[in-house]
């Protein structure tokens, strides 16, 4: 099994574990998610990924922290040192999307930031809405983004940022001819500091995800 492989699968048991310990079925689930069963069903059993917005709304429905998710040891409350190796980390994908994204690190619960590496293809089918408790910013690494902030739209190129409040529902896409890559670090509200479950999403639903395989 392929690292791709072997964490989707580990990430799909701690969903399920976390499920099953809270007493809830695919179905309770699915009607808080607007996400399928069997899409759910797939993404438990590894057979299917997630993008981070569906991630983190599963997590906010769960009780867990997207650490949770990534690093099983429960007993590390906050990141002293933590090394991102390219050769040792393959990324998260979306398969009917193409869309792809790399956790570089953060997210323990007395963290303060969480960063990601997002790679977004030029036919881009991720149209998701989020919105969740805290701030964001998304620094253009190469490509064209177009970055919607309610009924607001703008344009990023290559070396442009955007920095937002994150309780704004918001979503970006591919604007340009060729991959776009984005680096995004996320902060906690000063207003839930002390919980793990910073992420409170208000709306993550990607339309493809019903009906993901």
């Amino acid at each position: 099994m392929d690292q791709v492989a072997t964490k989707t699968a580990e990430i799909g048991k701690r969903l399920r574990a976390a499920r099953v310990t809270t007493g809830k079925t695919l179905a309770d689930i699915a009607k808080r998610s607007d996400l399928s069963e069997s899409f759910l069903s797939k993404l438990e059993r590894g057979l299917s990924s997630a993008s981070i917005a569906n991630l983190i709304q599963l997590t906010d429905i769960l009780g867990l922290s997207l650490h949770d998710l990534f690093d099983g040891d429960a007993g590390a409350q906050k990141t002293k040192v933590s090394v991102h190796r390219a050769k040792e980390s393959l990324p998260q994908e979306i398969d009917t999307s193409g869309y792809r994204w790399h956790h570089l690190g953060g997210g323990k619960p007395q963290d303060q930031m969480e960063v990601f590496y997002l790679i977004f293809p030029m036919q881009n089918k991720m149209e998701a809405f989020v919105s969740h408790a805290g701030q964001e910013c998304c620094y253009v690494l190469s490509g064209e983004i177009q970055f919607i902030v309610g009924e607001e739209q703008h344009h990023l190129s290559s070396g442009d940022a955007i920095f937002i409040d994150s309780e704004q529902p918001h979503r970006a896409e591919n604007a340009g001819n060729k991959e776009a890559h984005v680096l995004m670090t996320v902060t906690k509200s000063s207003e839930v500091q002390k919980s793990p479950d910073w992420w409170q999403l208000m709306a993550s639903k990607s339309p493809r995800s019903k009906n993901s395989t």
